[in-house]
């Protein structure tokens, strides 16, 4: 089998180097995991709790060596501190909601009887976790899995391959039972083979439509429970009565903050024409103030992308849509270490684009956007439908009943008013079309990760 290596944006150095797992690695894994997800399932949720907020505490007190090694790994400039906070506050928000979320339902009550559907775990679940926020994506499947009474198996990605390592340590230094939780080194073959083999209960998969296809044909026919969180072209729509300094500010920071590399980035905007010439103008002015550089340089504020290829897709992406007639609006020259051949890309801002362009309709996964005007609410709602993506949608204005009827229209997984690119982990994070099926966060992200079982119990005849 290949090694998994990982090569550093940074400078194109090897970072790290790590052999896949054999069939019997992943066999003793799978066989010990299965057994202490058994002993795991009868243990009080209570205690479930208490070690799910140790390992947060485990993982704190790793930040501080958490956040260059990132910056190495996948880019994201060390001025922005890892992904601690966020994913904090989402481990504590499912921990808060796991008491109602697994608790049983109760139907009527029905003399002589005694009805409940409680949630049992799955089993043994697959977190196939992607590198754009390798700590956050997955945790949102992690933790929840493991407050339900299930084993865990993390194949974290080649890029972001140290984060399994951190995510071992920190649940081994929590306690939990021996081979409840696993970091297996598996690349893409390895991955479908474990699939398609029905040792696993539940797959979970954060990553591109493509790998996404890969997953369920890889699961055709073993009744294994998938969900997909893939794809996004996630647009805005800014109003006339929109507060205009917050929303070029916050739309900025939604289109560029990780290199663009987020899957509810902004991608798109359409502006209506009232505001149109004063909103493009405001919005490159506080782009070009971008500085590109060395993510661990604390004045860094843009770092490269994650690796050359993903590069390269975005200049592709770009250079289209200039020969069809679009308008770079960022001057390069603010931008020395932008360079061909390598991982780091300037921030773009292109007008005079359309829906003909693959910058407006594919996923471009980087630092440029693009900005259209309308006309009416309606044709912004036309033009944000018109994607084979779903993943979220945001509409800037002051009225919050027009946001929530323009939302109402758009095919979307999540609608945001006045704010973006954000995961609210008391709400489902779900999506529509090519954006995969399933939801996770809230109550209802622990639904997939359990399943129903009912008790019809005659106590009286």
């Amino acid at each position: 089998m290949n090694d998994i290596v990982c090569i550093s944006p940074v400078d194109g150095s090897e970072l790290a180097r790590r052999r896949v797992a054999t069939d019997r690695d992943i066999a003793e894994a799978l066989a010990a995991a299965r057994q202490a997800q058994r002993e795991w399932s009868q243990v009080p949720l209570a205690e479930r709790k208490a070690k799910v907020l140790a390992f947060l505490e485990a993982l704190r007190a790793q930040n501080d060596a958490i956040v260059p090694e990132l910056a190495l790994q996948m880019g994201r400039p060390v001025r922005y501190g890892g992904e601690f906070r966020s994913l904090e506050e989402r481990v504590r928000t499912l921990v808060e909601l796991s008491d109602a979320a697994l608790a049983p339902t109760l139907p009527a009550e029905r003399a002589g009887f005694r009805r409940m559907i409680k949630r049992v775990p799955a089993g043994i679940v697959l977190v196939i976790a992607p590198w754009n926020y390798p700590y956050l994506t997955a945790v949102n499947s992690v933790v929840p899995a493991l407050l339900a009474g299930n084993a865990v198996i993390l194949k974290h990605a080649a890029q972001t391959v140290l984060v399994g390592e951190r995510f071992q340590s920190a649940m081994d230094q929590a306690g939990l039972p021996k081979h409840l939780f696993t970091t297996l080194n598996l690349d893409h073959a390895a991955a479908e083979k474990l699939i398609a083999s029905r040792s696993i209960d539940h797959v979970n998969f954060t990553g591109s439509v493509a790998g996404g296809r890969a997953i369920e044909h890889a699961a055709a026919g073993t009744f294994t429970t998938i969900g997909l969180e893939l794809g996004g072209k996630d647009p805005a729509y800014v109003r006339p009565d929109a507060d205009f300094d917050f929303a070029v500010e916050q739309l900025v920071d939604g289109a560029f903050f990780n290199s663009g590399q987020c899957c509810c980035g902004i991608e798109r905007i359409y502006v209506h024409e009232q505001i149109y010439g004063r909103f493009v103008d405001a919005f490159t002015d506080l782009t070009s103030r971008y500085q590109l550089g060395n993510p661990l340089a604390q004045e860094t504020t843009l770092g490269p992308m994650a690796a050359v290829r993903f590069a390269d897709t975005v200049r592709a992406h770009t250079s289209e849509a200039l020969a069809n007639g679009a308008r770079a609006l960022v001057d390069p020259k603010g931008f020395s270490a932008d360079r061909t051949g390598t991982a780091y890309l300037m921030p773009q801002v292109l007008v005079d684009v359309d829906h003909t362009m693959r910058v407006m309709m594919e996923e471009s996964f980087g630092p440029v956007v693009g900005i259209m005007k309308v006309s009416s609410d309606e044709a912004a709602v036309a033009l944000m439908n018109d994607s084979p993506y779903g993943l979220t949608a945001s509409v800037w204005t002051a009225d919050a009943d027009a946001a929530e009827r323009i939302g109402d229209g758009i095919a979307t997984g999540t609608v945001f008013m006045n704010r973006c690119d954000y995961v609210d982990p008391s709400l489902a994070w779900t999506g529509v079309k090519d954006t995969g099926r399933g939801a996770s966060m809230s109550r209802l992200g622990f639904e997939a990760l359990t399943r129903p079982k009912s008790f019809h119990l005659r106590i009286e005849h």
